[in-house]
């Protein structure tokens, strides 16, 4: 027998499902091989545009910042067939909004190589008027040199980035994401400061005060100059 033969294992969808339901990211991540692909759908990230991440390190940035939202996972149906499986998923936030997803996985050795998620926000709360605010935010974290505050509003969440002088996306935030460069996807409003971003090609842009910034997965950043860099991001998290 082969050594591929004798490591090989079949899907465990049971496993994938309380994984996702507990919301233990290692155990999720586990199932991956580590050249694996996942690609996301949405409403701000069409076929022409998706969301794509390569590598199960890459991967598990953004899965790690999906289970420690305050939501609820629910895998409401999971089929396997040979080397393809897909489930369905219902996440609900507290407010009571939804999204729906529907993943397709192919498989091989019995770890998935490639995810494309397709994902549905409940638009309930859009027909009418709603609040958000960062003095009572419903989610806040603290790092070095950097705070992140949450709030949720009209079926999405927004955030308010807010780093200090020397900050440096490498340095403070990397080794907590295990990938070498942040694999977010951003939009947002630069409120205060300057914010320098390089691609992993080299092309770099500087963020001012004022000004739009939009900046797709793969990337470094840090703040220039002695003043704090605050940014209001309405797309990281999706």
């Amino acid at each position: 027998m082969s050594a591929a033969a004798e490591t090989a294992r079949p899907f465990d969808a049971d496993l994938l499902k309380r994984a996702v339901e507990t919301r233990d990211a290692d155990t999720f991540l586990a199932q991956f091989s580590d050249d694996a692909e996942l690609e996301m759908f949405d409403r701000r990230t069409p076929p022409s545009a998706p969301t794509v991440l390569h590598g199960r390190a890459a991967i598990g940035a953004t899965v790690r910042e999906l289970f420690a939202r305050d939501m609820t996972h629910e895998v409401l149906q999971c089929v396997v067939e040979g080397d393809h499986a897909a489930y369905t998923e219902r996440c609900s936030y507290p407010d009571g909004s939804q999204v729906m997803s529907m993943t397709m996985l192919d498989l091989r050795d019995g770890r998935i190589v490639h995810q494309a998620t397709v994902q549905a926000f409940d638009e309930e709360h859009a027909t009418r008027a709603e609040t958000g605010d960062f003095a009572a935010p419903a989610e806040s974290e603290e790092m070095e040199l950097s705070r992140v505050d949450i709030v949720h509003v009209g079926g999405t969440d927004v955030m308010r980035l807010t780093l200090e002088p020397g900050w440096h996306w490498t340095e403070h935030v990397g080794p907590l994401a295990g990938t070498g460069l942040c694999m977010l996807d951003h939009c947002g409003y630069v409120v205060s400061g300057s914010l320098l971003c390089r691609m992993e090609d080299g092309a770099e842009t500087t963020f001012e005060a004022g000004q739009i910034a939009c900046v797709p997965p793969g990337h470094d950043a840090r703040v220039l100059g002695d003043e704090p860099v605050v940014v209001i991001d309405w797309k990281a998290r999706n």
